[in-house]
């Protein structure tokens, strides 16, 4: 004969697969374990503290120091790709 516990526990586990059988209580059941796994273990992206970055993709145009870097970095991708088809 089966305690009372392990026929709750059978009951309980049907339950848990019919509910998820599901796609979208499979979805919610997906995010959940992804929150709780966020909140016991952050990523280094949850961690830093300098996100998100304020001056970037709108580089002042007073700034000449900034502006230079940004025309030498996608001088320095096109000069690479012209130099490889020749």
């Amino acid at each position: 004969m089966l305690g009372m516990k392990s026929i709750v526990a059978v009951g309980m586990g049907t339950s848990l697969v019919l509910w998820v059988s599901s796609k979208p209580n499979r979805i919610k059941l997906e995010n959940t374990f992804r929150e709780l796994k966020r909140k016991i273990k952050p990523s280094a992206i949850d961690k830093c503290d300098n996100l998100p970055v304020e001056k970037g993709g709108h580089p002042d145009p007073q700034d000449i120091e900034d502006n230079k870097m940004v025309s030498e970095g996608a001088m320095y991708s096109v000069k690479f790709y012209d130099e490889k088809k020749q």
